[in-house]
């Protein structure tokens, strides 16, 4: 009984749990490049003097955490969900790319909270090229290595979903156009990362609602 509990709720939770990471991680990060400005620009240390402007990157700094979490907890119940018929290579790819992803993701959080400090500390006018040289670590952090993670882990799920059939073919092809462009794309177009939580968000919506159907494997336990 209490297994055929857990089957019940497990698609659910991940549904619900994928939601709201991808809702937090979208809002980080756009929390992140409304407050930054594109490293292009002459004023891009500019946000440093700028209270209102650190405080909205404090307040993104406080989601990841909390993102990190949720993640670790969608991943949980991504794999209980597939349980014994995952394939072991594609499974650890699957757990090492969403485990290094949220380090990194925790990683590039710290070192814009250290920025922040020393913004306040010190003040705008001066060791401006500390701050851009903490502003490139924090991005290259988020957008080349996070990124890429995320990509790995993007196609290892897909390809374990297209696997065992439990995917529909064109969620899979969006997996891997994502991981494509997460691979390629994200650090050379701002904004791109933005596609990671959007396609987190439409497979998580996509679990929750398979889970409601009376004709899902949920709903014929009961």
């Amino acid at each position: 009984m209490e297994r055929q509990l857990q089957a019940l709720r497990t698609p659910r939770a991940a549904g619900l749990v994928g939601i709201i990471f991808a809702l937090l991680l979208a809002a980080a990060i756009i929390l992140v490049r409304v407050a930054i400005p594109d490293e292009s620009s002459d004023l891009s240390n500019s946000w440093v003097a700028d209270p209102s402007r650190r405080h909205t990157v404090q307040t993104a700094l406080n989601l990841i955490p909390f993102a990190g979490i949720f993640f670790l907890w969608f991943m949980g119940a991504v794999r209980a969900r597939i349980g014994a018929a995952e394939d072991q290579f594609f499974a650890t790819v699957f757990l090492g790319s969403g485990l290094l992803f949220v380090a990194t993701l925790f990683g590039a959080a710290a070192a814009a909270g250290g920025l922040l400090v020393m913004a306040g500390a010190s003040g705008a006018d001066s060791q401006l090229h500390l701050w851009s040289f903490g502003r490139h670590v924090t991005f290259s952090l988020l957008t080349t290595y996070a990124m890429r993670m995320a990509a790995v882990f993007t196609l290892s799920a897909s390809n374990i979903g297209h696997r065992l059939g439990v995917l529909p073919r064109w969620l899979s092809l969006l997996g891997y156009l994502v991981a494509l462009t997460l691979l390629f794309v994200t650090g050379s177009i701002a904004w791109s990362e933005l596609v990671f939580p959007v396609w987190a968000l439409v497979l998580s919506i996509h679990i929750l609602v398979g889970s409601l159907r009376p004709g899902s494997r949920a709903s014929r336990r009961r």
